[in-house]
């Protein structure tokens, strides 16, 4: 049996034991599909060469013979066009199997120490500690009126999983689970806190008299482009306002109106530029009334100067 050990990427390694009637074996099938004189196969290429067979001798010599024949074998196999590797033949024989796995060569065998007995030890249950769990004392009776709800006793101990909404806890009691009102429970200790995922736009809505600013959640990336149909939509249905426009400030600190997609890519690309806080879009959006016209500033570049040159 010939020991052969195949490295991988990353550096990881293997060892697999081959027989030389399997050398044979996959160099026959290899002949029949890719060899020079194979008609089962649009594909040929010049095969290596495999030692023949010996019938006469001793085995151990015999093997100890084809073993530099063997590597010059597998180089020149290892050298052939990718079609003939990614063959299932060729990656069968590759492979690492359960067999290869079990075998240890005759040299490691040697250098292995004895072995004694080592006494197992199973790890130890962690301890469930329920000072430290998020929980809440039943303040009145509640009962659930479907199986998703959670039905307790005044003076319960609940046990919190996660809170549903700003209304609403999930909880476990007496080998039960399920949801139920805040209002019913008083909170011993709380849950942790969870990060707010909700990507916001901030948005400032510019009436006659006085300017609101509102935060409009959105469940779109952050690097994601919107559409103008898609804003105004969206800033018409939040004002509850349809003579409105959008705007948004340029890098002067001067009001742009947007009137299309590509006044949008614009917004977006220079609000690239500025630091924006975590969970918002870095641009911002003014909203005003389609005919306020006092907002945008109409005023030529102070400083402009030209060089005239006389002839």
């Amino acid at each position: 049996m010939f020991v052969i050990e195949v490295k991988v990427k990353g550096g990881g390694r293997y060892l697999i034991f081959r027989r030389y009637r399997q050398f044979y074996a996959l160099h026959t099938k290899l002949e029949e599909r890719y060899g020079a004189e194979s008609k089962n196969s649009p594909f040929t290429c010049t095969l290596p060469i495999l030692p023949g067979k010996v019938y006469v001798g001793s085995k151990k010599e015999i093997a100890e013979n084809r073993i530099p024949i063997l590597n010059v074998y597998m180089k020149n196999l290892l050298c052939l066009p990718v079609w003939v590797l990614m063959d299932e033949e060729v990656r069968l024989f590759f492979y690492h199997s359960t067999f290869d796995s079990e075998q240890v060569p005759h040299r490691l065998r040697r250098l292995r120490p004895r072995t004694r007995r080592v006494k197992s030890i199973s790890p130890q249950v962690p301890i469930f500690d329920r000072m430290a769990t998020p929980r809440a004392e039943a303040l009145f009776d509640f009962s659930g009126t479907n199986k998703l709800e959670l039905s307790f006793k005044k003076g319960d101990l609940i046990y919190l999983l996660s809170r549903v909404n700003k209304d609403w806890l999930e909880g476990t009691a007496d080998d039960a689970t399920g949801i139920f009102p805040c209002a019913f429970v008083k909170i011993i200790k709380d849950l942790p806190q969870q990060e707010d995922t909700v990507n916001k736009v901030r948005c400032y809505y510019h009436d006659e008299t006085v300017s609101t600013m509102r935060d409009i959640s959105v469940e779109e990336d952050l690097s994601s482009i919107p559409s103008f149909k898609d804003l105004m939509t969206l800033m018409r249905r939040e004002f509850d306002q349809d003579d409105i426009v959008l705007n948004y400030q340029d890098l002067d600190g001067d009001l742009i109106r947007l009137l299309s997609d590509q006044d949008v890519e614009l917004m977006v690309s220079q609000s690239r530029r500025r630091p924006s806080e975590k969970h918002f879009f870095p641009w911002k959006l003014h909203i005003t009334h389609k005919d306020d016209l006092g907002v945008y500033n109409t005023s030529p570049g102070i400083g402009a100067t030209q060089t005239v040159r006389a002839k």
